[in-house]
């Protein structure tokens, strides 16, 4: 009996070597998680139990259990680096077969998929519409589209502006008042804004803002210093929407003449008439682009008449010209956002990740991965910093969580308890000796 008790302890020991071995092994590996080998003693027992006086048969090894405990996140400056802080795993695709792993190591391949580090699977997330929203709810391989971003025509301006009250009014039935966008005494005040045709040509659009009463005000808007139809100002007069004010300094209404001559009043001015062109040599010419199908529209609903500077804010437009992807950011909910070399920012996917009721059930399968098991249960894919799911830390990776100086404590007792089994074992044969000697 001595004996077997003695060499069940040095198959633990052994055991408690190899575990702690393989911790220490993989110290440095990414995404690792430690693990721990747990044991239970053994009873010979009859159907009637065990009684009290039984002696135990030994040791053996219950499980090897993983300890997905939190493994510090550092910086590595690589966007593609990617720790997770809290709960959840990534997934990966090797054609279908899905696995689960907390190391980030991601890059792309030829085609512009994020794969893992040896480049066999694919790291899945959520795809993008044609407007650029997140498709959440089916998981498909994420891919960094290196294409240029086409261009977008300009269909709305807007912007806050303070006509002030105290201004002169500029008479312009006084023909040296006729309005005239070179002579800066027939205008109050003049705003620029760039716009965009359907290829992405810049255009300048300029509002030129004339007090033309106590509380009205006419303003006048060109484009590329011409009529919206490309004509010349000088020869054909623009047309000018007239802008109404209440006592308190309000907007009321925005009056614009339509071509039978009845005025279309609404809060913002609307251009429904521009050709895109240029101007080479002082002579107009197409260029072959459109404006925005929907025409242009800018929002005057912002604008007040206070005892302030006439002044205006940042203009907003929702046109912009052809860019080229620049740089890659990727923010704590796991959004991929390409940033673009006009200046835009587009989404281009989000990473999932996924959860499990019992994470001990899973089974390893090397590359610092694991499978789904009867015993984990299924799991659940969701973005990131939703319900309990952890954040994503971009520009770095998740250390192995091993502790380097208990692995090495845990070395020495496994060793003492090695050479403390075998010293059971060596005084059972020296026992054993003296009584074939007796005989």
């Amino acid at each position: 009996m001595s004996f077997n008790i003695g060499l069940s302890g040095l198959y633990a020991a052994n055991k408690q070597l190899d575990v702690t071995g393989n911790n220490i092994a993989n110290v440095a590996t990414t995404g690792f998680k430690s693990s721990r080998a747990e044991f239970e003693d053994v009873y010979s027992a009859t159907r009637l139990g065990t009684g009290s006086k039984t002696v135990g048969n030994g040791v053996r090894l219950a499980n090897v259990s993983q300890q997905f405990g939190q493994g510090d996140v550092n910086n590595t400056g690589n966007v593609l680096d990617m720790g997770i802080q809290g709960n959840g795993f990534f997934v990966l695709s090797n054609n279908g077969s899905l696995t689960y792993t907390r190391a980030g190591t991601f890059k792309t391949d030829k085609e512009g998929y994020v794969t893992n580090s040896d480049g066999t699977a694919r790291l899945q997330g959520y795809g993008v519409d044609s407007n650029g929203k997140i498709v959440n709810g089916v998981l498909t391989d994420l891919r960094i589209d290196t294409s240029n971003l086409a261009p977008k025509s300009t269909s709305t301006v807007s912007s806050t502006i303070n006509l002030n009250s105290t201004s002169a009014v500029i008479d312009q039935t006084v023909a040296a008042n006729k309005f005239d966008p070179s002579k800066t005494e027939t205008f109050t005040k003049s705003f620029s804004t760039p716009i965009f045709d359907t290829q992405g040509n810049q255009h300048t659009m300029d509002q030129y803002m004339i007090k033309t009463g106590a509380n009205t005000w006419d303003t006048y808007t060109l484009i590329d210093g011409r009529n919206p139809d490309g004509s010349d100002p000088t020869v054909t007069a623009p047309v000018a929407s007239t802008m109404s004010f209440d006592s308190t300094g309000k907007l009321v209404s925005v009056s614009t003449p339509a071509p039978p001559g009845a005025p279309v009043i609404s809060s913002d001015l609307k251009i429904t008439n521009w050709t895109p062109g240029s101007v080479t040599g002082g002579v107009w010419t197409a260029n072959g682009a459109a404006a925005d199908p929907a025409g242009l529209t800018i929002a005057m609903g912002n604008t007040t008449q206070f005892n302030a500077d006439t002044a205006r804010s940042i203009p907003a437009q929702n046109g912009y010209a052809t860019g080229q992807i620049t740089n890659l950011t990727i923010d704590g909910s796991g959004v991929l956002l390409a940033n673009f070399s006009n200046n835009q920012t587009k989404p281009i996917g989000q990473i999932s990740l996924a959860s499990f009721t019992n994470e001990q059930g899973l089974q390893p399968v090397g590359g610092t991965s694991w499978k789904e098991t009867y015993a984990s249960g299924i799991p659940g894919y969701d973005a990131p910093e939703t319900g309990t799911l952890g954040s994503i830390v971009s520009n770095s990776l998740e250390e192995s969580n091993v502790n380097l100086t208990n692995e090495l404590v845990d070395l020495i007792k496994a060793q003492s308890n090695y050479q403390a089994n075998a010293k059971t074992i060596s005084t059972q044969s020296t026992i054993m000796q003296t009584i074939i000697q007796m005989t």
